[in-house]
């Protein structure tokens, strides 16, 4: 069968004309792999990922190596990527936990930057080893100097839509901090669904409730885990209220190291699958970012999550048996 046409081009009304993939795989991604994944190979993904049309790719993390020892070469990494960084086309933003993480990424010439907090007290607790009140006042001299430097924010946010200890979480408790992240000064706001827990009626409520607080959708990008399978519902219900940035990991990788119910992210060939069929562009050549993750997952001795990576995918041929 040739899917060389394929999916066919329907576009749906009142859907965005183009959506900005926030590629998360080496980062969110690979952080929790068990075993780490060696540096020039980091490095060959990113700019695999690079050539396969994504533009915004966030590349490591600095957090301290005791807490995500799999992100530990941020420094050694980081440089292996200026081509990409100096052609200006891609952006490479890293995660950053704290002063000593901003100092880390500025020396290597950082320019976009995330912080990441948490909507529960529970896992603000067990991530951040802080109240929910206590993040917030540790992000602000944070974003201070990012913004001094005129370097992009992003503001992360997990538990969103429910936390494995806590249960639902209150949409009102969720829009409070969502709000305290970005009158910080974040220039983005990423709603995590960390458990993947998410149904499309709960998006669209707090979508809803985040525009009524003052948070533009504009200022909005959505972060999806399939754990029950609802993350392409989940964003389509996004897009409809007009998000046009989706976070998504390539082969489906991830989890959180801090959240053991949660499963990979949303795979970002089942995301370019759907938007192409839906006509909305991407700028992402879904073969070369299928034959990428393919490449991945044998560096990682596993098949890739990924529905689309598999059916696009020829499987090995078996080896003959002579006699």
């Amino acid at each position: 069968m040739s899917t060389q046409s394929l999916p066919m081009k329907v576009p749906a009304p009142d859907l965005p004309a183009r959506v900005r993939i926030h590629e998360v795989g080496a980062r969110d991604g690979l952080q929790n792999e068990k075993e780490t994944v060696p540096t020039e190979v980091k490095a060959e993904f990113i700019h695999r990922l690079a050539a396969a049309g994504l533009s915004t790719i966030e590349a490591t993390s600095f957090v301290h190596p005791k807490w995500v020892p799999q992100l530990a070469d941020a420094e050694a990494l980081f440089p292996l990527l200026d081509d990409i960084a100096e052609a200006r086309e891609v952006s490479l933003p890293v995660l950053v936990p704290n002063e000593r993480g901003l100092e880390r990424a500025l020396a290597l010439g950082a320019r976009s930057i995330a912080v990441f907090g948490s909507a529960t007290e529970t896992f603000a607790a067990r991530n951040l080893n802080r109240t929910v009140d206590e993040s917030l006042a540790m992000f602000e001299p944070v974003v201070a100097r990012a913004k001094a430097e005129k370097v992009q924010v992003r503001g992360y946010l997990s538990m969103c839509f429910g936390d494995p200890w806590e249960g639902a979480v209150p949409v009102a408790q969720v829009v409070k901090v969502a709000k305290a992240l970005m009158d910080l000064g974040c220039d983005e706001l990423s709603l995590g669904d960390t458990i993947g827990v998410a149904t499309p009626g709960h998006v669209r409520e707090l979508l809803k409730a985040l525009n009524d607080s003052g948070v533009p959708t504009s200022s909005i990008g959505v972060h999806f885990h399939d754990t029950y399978g609802q993350a392409l519902s989940n964003t389509l219900a996004a897009l409809q209220h007009g998000v046009t940035t989706v976070d998504a990991s390539a082969g489906g990788l991830g989890g959180c190291p801090y959240a053991k119910s949660a499963t990979g992210n949303l795979a970002t060939e089942d995301l370019v699958w759907m938007l192409n069929g839906l006509g909305i562009e991407t700028g992402v050549d879904l073969a070369a970012l299928t034959a990428t993750s393919a490449w991945l997952a044998e560096h990682l001795g596993r098949p890739s999550p990924s529905r689309t990576v598999r059916a696009l995918t020829p499987p090995p041929s078996s080896p003959s048996h002579k006699e």
